[in-house]
């Protein structure tokens, strides 16, 4: 009736659910809550050198890698279109307030930009516009490229961790 799961299976998988949710959630560090899922894991899975360090350095360096995607995907999309830090820093804002209301994380980065590069970098509407869509083209081209990299590197932590036999609830 009840799967045969581990428990450092379910730490991780718990960790990792709520970190792919979190991926959507600006500012989140949803990498990080998956990587010490698997910490988590490899622990009380009773670490062993030879088979969970060679994984967790390469997860670390992975994870360092895409908690860099959101900044240089909107620094790209920013600088693609033509916009500033401005354009960046709105985007940052207007996500953050955009989890607040229906569709925000997508139509908060947009105005964000929008407005931080009419008020603050004063350029002239169709330039702050573009470099607002430009900005918003990165974040979401950097959240879909967390997205792809956090289900391969879930479902491989996964696949490592499952053992039947040890399960918690048989």
């Amino acid at each position: 009736m009840w799967p045969e799961m581990s428990l450092p299976f379910l730490v991780f998988l718990l960790a990792w659910l709520v970190g792919m949710v979190c991926t959507f959630i600006p500012a989140v560090p949803a990498t990080l809550i998956i990587f010490l899922g698997s910490v988590a894991a490899a622990l009380l899975d009773g670490f062993q050198a030879g088979r969970d360090l060679p994984f967790l350095l390469v997860f670390g360096v992975i994870t360092l890698l895409i908690m860099s995607i959101d900044n240089v995907a909107s620094a790209w999309g920013a600088r693609k279109y033509g916009g500033g830090k401005e354009a960046m820093w709105g985007a940052l804002v207007g996500g953050l307030l955009g989890i607040f209301i229906p569709l925000g994380l997508i139509v908060g980065p947009l105005a964000g930009a929008l407005v931080a590069e009419l008020v603050f970098a004063r350029r002239p509407f169709q330039d702050a516009l573009r470099s607002a869509w430009g900005t918003l083209v990165g974040l979401l081209a950097g959240i879909a490229a967390k997205v792809v990299l956090h289900l391969i590197v879930g479902l491989y932590e996964l696949w490592r961790l499952w053992d039947p036999a040890r399960s918690i609830f048989g």
